[in-house]
């Protein structure tokens, strides 16, 4: 039987790995991570489950034989809360822990690496699961100019052979949802029917760095004022094309020179957009693309675009939502729904090789990625019992 003291007690250790105030800050690779999962490999093994590290350092437990597949990832963002992705791994952990003192089923444990997108986004999960080789993965490059590769360096003699999929009967991941739906309602639960695609790219606009004092406006080749145009006009012209539920961001900016006294020669920036329909996703990428390039034309900037990234949108296994659904409504009759995924997770990665369910519990004020994320103890156990009897665990 699972035991919600000793989830609890876990979820606060792995808190500890790089914690500030109240929030965490775990970098793929970083000290506080490579720290964390040697961590998890420990409580792993007193779990009985075999301990292995792949060469992009995704930290799996393995039962023997075939099994159910429970986790999530343990990295953070750059400044991020500290139950994004751990809560899915240690709840893993726990229920993983209970079947091995019962005596069954087989379950299994993953924290796959670098979900929050230091280097581009699940690219843990992505090279697992063949999405992209780690020679591809190796050449992506941090904010900083760090490659993967450099970075990967950190594991310092733990990686080691590919873990094979085939054993994995599905694999389930919880989550807390990161945006508002559930706390809004007071539900405590949420079955996900399907995790929306997303496309990002990388743009970078090339223009006259000049004198800021001495350069006429209506000569100037302002990079930044490009910027400020595409965006102004990609918020107008993407009003016909999208719901509400669709999404755009420009989330990382790099001006060049970034000097106050000089017109911006060069302007980097990220574009990401997200949305459940895949048609959609072209549609919104054809309107980005063509926005660019009248605005650079019209302004005499260069442009480059680096290639698109991204996921289609994937649709939950209905057999194992179907499970999830029945733990639901057993552990919290009435306050569950079931609901899409605005958020990226590994599980769209893995249902390339195998059935994926997910389900969510609340984040209070709908907030995540901030150091003010949190969810109250009794949802973090519900979602905990929801899971282990979805996985035939007793709750």
């Amino acid at each position: 039987m699972i035991d919600a003291s000793r989830f609890l007690s876990d979820l606060h250790h792995l808190r500890s790995f790089g914690a500030q105030g109240a929030g965490v800050i775990r970098p793929a690779y970083s000290p506080p991570d490579i720290a964390a999962r040697d961590w998890l490999a420990g409580r792993m093994r007193t779990a009985g489950l075999k301990v292995q590290f792949d060469a992009m350092g995704n930290l799996f437990g393995l039962a023997e034989g075939p099994s159910l597949l429970l986790g999530s990832h343990s990295d953070t963002q750059p400044t991020g809360g500290w139950l994004d992705g751990a809560l899915g791994v240690i709840a893993a952990l726990e229920i993983a822990r209970a079947a091995h003192e019962a005596g069954g089923p087989a379950i299994s444990v993953v924290s796959f690496q670098d979900e929050e997108g230091r280097f581009g986004g699940t690219t843990g999960s992505a090279v697992w699961t063949g999405l992209m080789t780690l020679a591809e993965a190796d050449a992506a490059v941090d904010t900083d100019g760090i490659t993967l590769a450099d970075a990967r360096r950190a594991l310092d003699g733990r990686a080691g052979p590919d873990v094979d999929p085939a054993p994995f009967t599905g694999f389930i991941e919880l989550h807390i949802e990161q945006g508002p739906s559930l706390d809004v309602a007071g539900e405590q639960i949420g079955v996900v029917t399907d995790i929306v695609g997303y496309r990002q790219t990388t743009v970078t606009l090339t223009g006259q760095q000049n004198h800021a004092g001495t350069t006429p406006m209506a000569l100037r080749r302002d990079t930044f004022q490009g910027l400020s145009a595409f965006n102004t006009r990609l918020n107008d012209r993407l009003r016909n094309v999208v719901t509400p539920q669709s999404v755009w961001t420009i989330g990382h900016v790099a001006v060049a020179p970034n000097a106050s006294s000089i017109v911006p020669g060069q302007v980097r920036f990220s574009m990401q957009w997200r949305d459940g329909n895949k048609d959609r996703l072209d549609r919104m990428q054809g309107v980005i693309e063509t926005t660019l390039a009248e605005v650079c034309a019209e302004m005499g900037l260069g442009l480059a675009m680096e290639p698109i990234l991204g996921l289609d949108p994937v649709a939950m296994d209905e057999g194992l939502r179907a499970r999830l659904a029945t733990a639901a409504e057993a552990v919290a009759p009435g306050r569950w729904r079931q609901m899409p995924s605005g958020a990226l997770h590994d599980a769209a990665n893995v249902a390339r090789l195998m059935p994926v369910a997910m389900l969510f519990v609340p984040s209070i004020g709908g907030i995540s990625h901030a150091f003010e994320e949190d969810t109250t103890e009794e949802d973090l156990i519900v979602g905990l019992k929801v899971l282990a009897r979805a996985a035939g665990v007793s709750a």
